[in-house]
């Protein structure tokens, strides 16, 4: 996993900044430690080559055992890894769990959204609302937890909201010309448009974007736009759903048959699974 170091060095930095003071006056030079780490909910689990990695960065010579990977569903009780090593254990172990709980997290609500879709057109995705600098890692667990990563950053794909759409007057043929001018410099990118009304839809719909999101619309507008855009003669765009998605909602919008639902929640508001580290003298 050391596609993360970057990461994994900026979070030890951090927490030993100048030296782990605790450790080096109140733990004698030489102890070794074994220790495990224990799952006290059920969960998705993920993150564990990450916290491996910390261990192996802070705590080097150490002698770690993974019962399980990536994407595994495990249960209270369960222990998930197993260490052996020198006292630097001690000083790795928040960052370790701070990265496996947290991206456990993510990929146990992402899970909970992908399971209650019953449709195999609709795919659950996930959003921006990410921590800043752990874009990667959330979007990585989000994955594991069965949804789709949506674009990485304002780099990969292009999305002509509300605020882009004011600044050209609201007006179709100004949007259709920077949608040229873009597909011109970047062709192949994707473009993605949001529409807050069937009337937007309707004035939007021929502008040929790659996806259409339909934002915070009434579940019956919805309907009636998943019926002009299938029924549309022109190129007919990937439909996205978004805003203020919950389960019950995903479950409803998905029986629409759109092709994405994108959940903003699945980062922002992942909570912890909850992983402790029993540390044992050997």
């Amino acid at each position: 996993m050391k596609e993360f170091d970057t990461v994994i060095k900026a979070a030890l930095k951090e927490d030993i900044g100048s030296g782990d003071v605790t450790t080096r006056f109140f733990v004698p030079l030489g102890t070794r430690f074994r220790g495990k780490m224990l799952a006290k909910d059920n969960g998705v689990l993920c993150g564990l080559d990450v916290a491996k990695r910390v261990l192996e960065l802070a705590a080097p010579g150490s002698k770690i055992k993974t019962r399980y990977k990536d994407g595994a569903r495990i249960n209270k009780g369960d222990i998930v890894m197993e260490v052996e090593g020198p006292a630097t254990i001690l000083t790795a172990e928040r960052t370790a769990l701070n990265f496996l709980q947290h991206m456990s997290g993510v990929a146990t609500r992402a899970a909970l959204f992908s399971a209650v879709i019953k449709s195999s057109r609709t795919k659950i995705y996930d959003t921006r609302k990410t921590l800043p600098g752990l874009r990667a890692i959330e979007k990585y667990a989000a994955g594991v937890g069965g949804a789709r990563n949506h674009r990485m950053g304002l780099y990969d794909m292009a999305m002509i909201k509300d605020n882009h759409v004011a600044l050209a007057g609201g007006r179709p043929e100004v949007l259709a010309e920077r949608i040229k001018a873009m597909r011109k410099a970047k062709p192949g990118l994707k473009i993605e448009i949001e529409v807050q009304s069937l009337a937007q839809l309707k004035a939007f719909l021929p502008l040929g974007a790659d996806v259409i999101m339909l934002d915070n619309i009434a579940y019956r507008d919805m309907m009636d736009a998943m019926a002009m855009i299938r029924s549309y003669k022109g190129k007919k765009p990937e439909v996205e759903i978004s805003g203020g998605v919950d389960l019950e909602k995903a479950a409803k919008f998905a029986s629409l048959g759109v092709d994405r639902i994108s959940v903003g929640s699945i980062t922002s508001a992942a909570r912890p699974l909850d992983i402790s580290f029993e540390v044992e003298e050997k």
